[in-house]
C-alpha cells in the first residue's frame, strides 16, 4: 500500500495576474491529520481543489493515494466537504444521504451516514429549512457516505455552534482511529488546528512558509508576549526597548513580542511609564500564524 496520501510537489497555478501558488510544497502520510492554515488569498482554497482535480497546476506534479487527483476522486477514495455548493431544496436529508451512498460500491447504509454525521433526528427535513450548521452536516454525510481514504475538509465547522464543532471533531478523530482516514482540513478556528491536527502546514502569499507538529509552529514565533495598557503609546519608543522584536498598537492596547521578557518589563516602566493590565504570555498560534506569513518568525 501507498504510504503516501498527497504528494503535493513545486506545485505553482496562476489566475490572471494573480500567483496563487508558487512552488508550494509538502506531504501528507497515510493516517495524518493535517491542517492547511493561512490569511485570505495565502493559497489554502487553490492548494484544496487541484488536491480535488477540481483544477490542473501550472506547473509541478500532485499525487493522491498514489494515483492521479482524478482518478483517486472518480475512484471513491476521496471524500471532500466544500464551503462551496449547495443542496437541492425539495429533497429531504435522507433522500440526500440514499442518493450519496448510491454512488459508491463500497459505501456506509443510510442509517450509518445520517447516525455518523448526528442527523438521524432530522432525516425528514427538508434542506431549505436547515440552519447553517445543519446543512455543514449534510455536506459532511456525503464526505462519508463512501469510506473514503482521504478526507478533504474546507472550513468544516463553519456555523456550527460550540458543541457542534465538540461533537464534528470527535466523529472524525472515530473515523481516523477506527477507520485509518487519512484528513486533511482548512480551517480558521486555529484552536482547532491547535487540537487536531497532527501537523500544520501553512501558506503565506502561495508558498509554503512553514510546516511541522503544533507545538513546533508555535515556537517559531519565539519569545514572549506582552500586553498592556499605556497612555498615548508611541510605537517607535515601544519597538526601541530592550528585547522587543514587534509592536502593535491599537489605541491605548499594546501588544509586544519580546525575546526578553523581564528586560522589556522593567524598561515598559522605568522609561515608558503608565503602564496598565500587563499581561506576559506565551506566543500562540495566531501570533505564530501573523508572524510565519509576515516573514517576521524567529
Amino acid at each position: 500500500m501507498e504510504k503516501t496520501a498527497v504528494e503535493f510537489r513545486e506545485v505553482s497555478r496562476r489566475y490572471g495576474q494573480t500567483q496563487a501558488l508558487d512552488a508550494a510544497g509538502f506531504t501528507v502520510t497515510r493516517g495524518e491529520t493535517v491542517a492547511l492554515l493561512g490569511h485570505n488569498g495565502a493559497g489554502k482554497s487553490t492548494a484544496v481543489a487541484l488536491m480535488l482535480g477540481l483544477a490542473r497546476p501550472d506547473g509541478g506534479r500532485i499525487r493522491i493515494l498514489g494515483d492521479s487527483p482524478a482518478r483517486a476522486v472518480a475512484g471513491g477514495r476521496v471524500g471532500a466537504m466544500l464551503q462551496s455548493g449547495g443542496l437541492p431544496d425539495g429533497a429531504s436529508i435522507r433522500d440526500i444521504v440514499r442518493l450519496a451512498c448510491g454512488l459508491y460500491g463500497n459505501r456506509r447504509t443510510v442509517a450509518e451516514v445520517l447516525a455518523l454525521a448526528g442527523l438521524t433526528g432530522l432525516a425528514g427535513r427538508r434542506a431549505d429549512a436547515l440552519s447553517g450548521g445543519q446543512a455543514q452536516r449534510v455536506r459532511f454525510a456525503i464526505a462519508v457516505a463512501g469510506r473514503p481514504e482521504l478526507l478533504f475538509l474546507d472550513e468544516p465547522t463553519v456555523a456550527m455552534d460550540a458543541q457542534a464543532r465538540r461533537d464534528f471533531w470527535q466523529v472524525v478523530h472515530t473515523l481516523r482511529h477506527d477507520e485509518g482516514v487519512t484528513v486533511v482540513f482548512a480551517t480558521h478556528y486555529l484552536e482547532e488546528a491547535d487540537q487536531f491536527a497532527d501537523r500544520i502546514v501553512v501558506l503565506g502569499h502561495g508558498r509554503v512558509v512553514a510546516d511541522a507538529a503544533p507545538a513546533t509552529i508555535k515556537a517559531l514565533a519565539g519569545g514572549r508576549i506582552i500586553r498592556c495598557v499605556l497612555p498615548a503609546p508611541e510605537p517607535r519608543r515601544l519597538l526601541a526597548l530592550p528585547g522587543v522584536v514587534d509592536v502593535t498598537v491599537r489605541g491605548e492596547q499594546v501588544e509586544l513580542r519580546t525575546d526578553d521578557a523581564d528586560q522589556t518589563v522593567g524598561a515598559l516602566y522605568s522609561v515608558i511609564g503608565g503602564v496598565r493590565d500587563l499581561e506576559v504570555t506565551g506566543a500562540g498560534l495566531d501570533e505564530a500564524l501573523i508572524l510565519l506569513s509576515s516573514g517576521k518568525a524567529a
